[in-house]
């Protein structure tokens, strides 16, 4: 192991999350507080947590590479982002607040999807978990990888030894303190992200003479990388701003809706969150574009971000600051990192233990059962998520850009429905749920027209939500009473 400032500083910020945890687990008092935190979150704490567990790795990897190999070009998919976050805020963070109050305090999405169409055949419910388990094991595989690149490059660890040590730290303090636990250290971690966000690219730019001056020298490497169209087609610029599609299916940021004390919190911390979300991005594009000037006037210390340009910030970090300093803002992508690594865990582990365990096996398990089972999952699952990730040569990026596919086609158009539209039906639920998520696998494989697999699975499982709901039987009357409840609730409370 190589210890420096750097390295010291790590494991003080490691030694931190841990010590949140078990101060969470003082917290924590039930089954319901462990994967919900007792739907007790403020507007900061909500908006903070929104982003951060959204933000993983490929904030501060994944896009400062893109933008350091293609320029201002990749600006489409934080465009997208940008816009899904906020309809996703608008649309349906208020009404499933409600909804999952409504319907019998539920606590989980697939435990949503059960009582919204009061399916007691279970089907819904155990597919919805079918689909959580398989991309969210491929997304916390892609934390996974950023964990071990951060812990490889700081240590000096060989990849395998860096990928177990990395996953380690954040199981501990979800294994501790579970929901409560993973939301106050997002509050924390989302506010160290924006800070190197912001410094890293300033820092790059006045290195390289100014912002002007920096402009310049990137126009001078390629000019084509101030253009916004450089090196994208329309169906290439499609497939980039239909990421924000994605952002209504992802499990680990609707949890956080569920979460809220109220939806009275939600104006406020849908504004927060979109401003940290535009200074996040806004700044991961940055470190890329500037720091492609950067390394064009070092070259010779541009080995290892030549080799795998997902370095970029970290390599940055490093040539620009003290070691106190760069370990400080490096600790950033372990914030990422286990931010949204954590809530995937939590997700993971609540879903196999609500809608599995207590549902199908132990319907009277007591909570502290349930809470042994559910901290047994969250091992269960970092164990397979870490066999995925041991190839090397992943990319961060590409395992996101599937499991966020998966997620937003599968789930998507089955949420956006379901808070809106009273006459969808539970066979028109399960029939999008299975459309957008065979969408996705089958294009994936194919790659047809180079489009995004997200938005021909959004599209067509939207499309079959309303024709199976449609050529179906109404919703029973309990069922409409309970989406009336909801649009009463919302007009009382707003």
């Amino acid at each position: 192991m190589h210890f420096n400032p750097t390295a010291i500083t790590f494991i003080g910020y490691l030694v931190l999350m841990v010590l949140i945890g078990f101060y969470a687990w003082h917290h924590t008092r039930s089954f319901g507080d462990y994967i919900l935190g007792g739907r007790r979150l403020g507007g900061l704490v909500t908006a903070l947590s929104v982003g951060a567990s959204d933000m993983s790795g490929w904030l501060l990897m994944g896009v400062p590479g893109a933008a350091f190999v293609a320029g201002v070009s990749e600006s489409w998919i934080a465009i997208g982002l940008t816009i899904g976050a906020w309809l996703n805020w608008k649309l349906v963070a208020a009404r499933l607040r409600l909804y999952t109050e409504v319907s019998h305090n539920a606590l989980t999405l697939p435990d949503y999807f059960r009582q919204r169409f009061e399916d007691k055949s279970h089907v819904l419910p155990v597919m919805a978990a079918v689909v959580i388990l398989v991309f969210f094991t491929i997304y916390c595989a892609s934390g996974m990888v950023a964990g071990a690149r951060l812990f490889e490059n700081i240590f000096r660890f060989e990849y395998s030894t860096a990928l177990w040590v990395g996953a380690a730290v954040t199981i501990a303090y979800v294994f501790i303190g579970g929901f409560l636990a993973v939301s106050w250290t997002d509050t924390f971690q989302a506010s160290l992200m924006c800070l190197a966000l912001v410094v890293t690219p300033v820092a790059v730019a006045m290195d390289l003479g100014g912002f002007s001056s920096a402009t310049t020298q990137v126009a001078a490497i390629n000019p084509d990388m101030l253009n916004m169209f450089s090196g994208q087609t329309a169906i290439g610029i499609i497939s980039l701003l239909a990421w924000g599609l994605g952002y209504c299916g992802q499990p680990h940021i609707l949890v956080r809706f569920m979460a809220t004390r109220s939806i009275s919190v939600i104006p406020n911390a849908r504004r927060i969150s979109i401003t940290w979300m535009i200074f996040c991005l806004a700044g991961s594009l940055a470190v890329g574009f500037f720091g492609a000037a950067f390394y064009a006037g070092h070259p010779e210390i541009a080995g290892a971000v030549n080799e795998n340009h997902e370095r970029v910030f970290i390599e940055l970090c490093k040539a620009l600051f003290n070691p106190w300093i760069a370990g400080i803002l490096m600790s950033a992508i372990l914030a990422a990192v286990m931010s949204t690594l954590s809530c995937q865990l939590l997700v993971c582990s609540s879903t196999l233990t609500e809608d599995f365990y207590r549902r199908l096996i132990r319907p009277k398990a007591g909570n502290r059962e349930l809470m042994i089972f559910s901290r047994g999952m969250v091992l269960l699952v970092s164990v397979i998520a870490i066999v995925i990730a041991s190839d090397p040569n992943s990319l961060v990026l590409l395992l996101v850009s599937y499991a966020w596919a998966g997620f937003g086609a599968a789930f998507g158009p089955v949420i956006l429905l379901s808070v809106w539209w009273k006459r969808m039906t539970r066979n028109g639920a399960l029939a999008g749920m299975l459309t957008g998520a065979v969408t996705v696998l089958v294009w994936h494989h194919f790659a047809w027209f180079g489009l995004y697999e997200l938005l021909p699975g959004f599209v067509l499982g939207l499309a079959a939500i309303v024709i199976v709901s449609l050529l179906g039987k109404e919703p029973r009357k309990e069922i409409t009473d309970s989406f009336a409840t909801v649009e009463k609730r919302l007009v009382e409370q707003s």
